[in-house]
């Protein structure tokens, strides 16, 4: 790998991170950036995977005053975002490749949909919250997290908006910071068990984390209507990615 692949890889690591905190589509940037330098398929989803932990490390060191005020709750979430991301990490590692991306594009077109449907939905909902349903969501959303994770971070915030009373910013940091638990957890098995490129890995991470860092700031001055909105056609953009590659 040349140093301008690896400037390459910082670079669209940045990008990766803001986007990533800001849309919850960071691996529509990473995926093809790691595919671009000459990785593999496999490796460059493991090596991915690695990479986004970043994203959440820095979006969390922003704004972690708000995100651990959640005490208990924030807990159990965590331990079901790890524990997808372990069942995820085993299924990449174990299954055929094919097996999964079957019905992905379906999963992120359907969130994407009802993100864009969010306010019809609560209207319809009232006042009514269902928070018991996202332990659950979160333990689903983090087996595809550590699996392969391009739009997970859309289904999270699909799945907030919709069934909880969480504000964009809020959900935003929640989708971050789960999403980050989940790839640590796959990340730790594929160190071990996975072709992770290393020399990638650190370059993209890199960038990331500064991206993550910047993200919660640009979320707070976006209008959360423009943001659901554009993260809604974004996420139905990537499903016929997906759906088509």
């Amino acid at each position: 790998m040349t140093v301008l692949d690896l400037a390459f890889l910082v670079v669209a690591g940045f990008a990766t991170g803001v986007v990533g905190y800001v849309t919850g589509l960071a691996s529509i940037v990473s995926y093809p950036a790691l595919l671009a330098v000459g990785l593999s398929p496999v490796a460059a989803n493991v090596t991915n995977t690695v990479s986004l932990v970043a994203v959440g490390v820095g979006a969390t060191a922003k704004a972690s005053g708000k995100l651990f005020e959640r005490g208990r709750t924030l807990a159990i979430w965590s331990a079901c975002a790890a524990a997808g991301g372990i069942v995820g990490a085993v299924l990449l590692l174990a299954s055929p490749a094919d097996a999964f991306q079957l019905v992905v594009p379906y999963l992120v077109g359907a969130a994407s949909i009802a993100l864009l449907a969010q306010p019809i939905v609560r209207r319809h909902i009232g006042d009514a919250q269902v928070p018991h349903i996202i332990p659950v969501s979160v333990f689903l959303v983090s087996i595809y997290g550590g699996y392969f994770g391009a739009g997970a971070g859309v289904i999270f915030i699909s799945l907030l908006l919709v069934f909880t009373a969480e504000t964009m910013w809020d959900t935003a940091i929640l989708k971050s910071f789960l999403l980050g638990v989940s790839n640590l957890v796959a990340a730790v098995g594929f160190a071990v068990f996975g072709p992770v490129n290393w020399t990638a890995a650190l370059a993209l991470g890199a960038g990331a984390l500064v991206g993550g860092w910047c993200g919660p700031p640009i979320v707070a001055v976006i209008p959360p209507t423009f943001l659901r909105i554009a993260v809604g056609i974004g996420g139905l953009g990537l499903a016929l990615w997906l759906a088509l590659t």
